[in-house]
């Protein structure tokens, strides 16, 4: 078990290893984004995620914001102006919760980013309505701040983000056999069934970036 002092204290510098980290994943993983969202979306979760995330990196280039709140605001922001269909609002709502949730905060520890992590999670339901099991991106997140909060105390930051990072892909792979109750999906009803939710992939694409980069 780790002591309190071996947990990572996450600043600017990690958060920007994290958000360049996801936008490789995706980048690496944007044709099967797109693959599964052809089953039972639009076909364009990939290129519009990466294309986001591009422009998200090209911020981040340009300067870099004043602390880990300014951060993940200006990801936000930059996500709902670039991202296509409901992927935009969604992962932008969840990085302006959490950069809420953060606020003017230097450093974040484990508990904070916990924190802000479930206030990102709350701002996705806010915002898509979605609830376990309507196979969506929140059957990976909502799993993956549950093993967070869980190790809380009981984990190094690199244990309990890998903690998170299984759930999240625990919670992908569940999306499986579910029907679609949201989004584009649902409109097939059954034929839904027998395919893994884009949304959920690249939700664990993000906490796998995180247990990579933020221990």
């Amino acid at each position: 078990m780790a002591a309190p002092d071996e947990f990572a204290v996450i600043d600017t510098a990690a958060l920007d290893r994290w958000i360049r980290a996801f936008a490789a994943a995706v980048a690496e993983n944007e044709q099967e984004l797109t693959r599964l969202d052809s089953a039972i979306g639009d076909a364009d979760h990939g290129a519009n995620m990466n294309r986001g995330l591009k422009a998200v990196v090209a911020k981040l280039d340009e300067a870099a914001p004043a602390g880990p709140g300014a951060l993940l605001k200006q990801t936000g922001m930059t996500l709902v102006s670039t991202v296509g269909g409901a992927s935009g609002p969604l992962y932008g709502t969840f990085f302006l919760r959490m950069a809420t949730a953060i606020g003017d905060a230097d450093t974040v520890d484990q508990k904070l980013f916990a924190a802000a992590l479930r206030a990102g999670v709350e701002g996705v339901v806010a915002r898509g309505k979605a609830e376990a099991g309507d196979k969506t991106m929140y059957d990976a997140l909502a799993p993956a701040v549950d093993a967070l909060d869980a190790a809380l105390g009981g984990e190094d930051t690199t244990g309990a983000l890998r903690a998170a990072a299984d759930a999240a892909a625990q919670g992908r792979d569940a999306t499986t056999p579910m029907q679609a109750r949201k989004g584009r999906a649902s409109y097939l009803g059954e034929r839904s069934v027998g395919h893994q939710d884009p949304g959920a992939t690249s939700a664990t694409l993000l906490l796998q970036a995180a247990a990579d980069t933020l221990g």
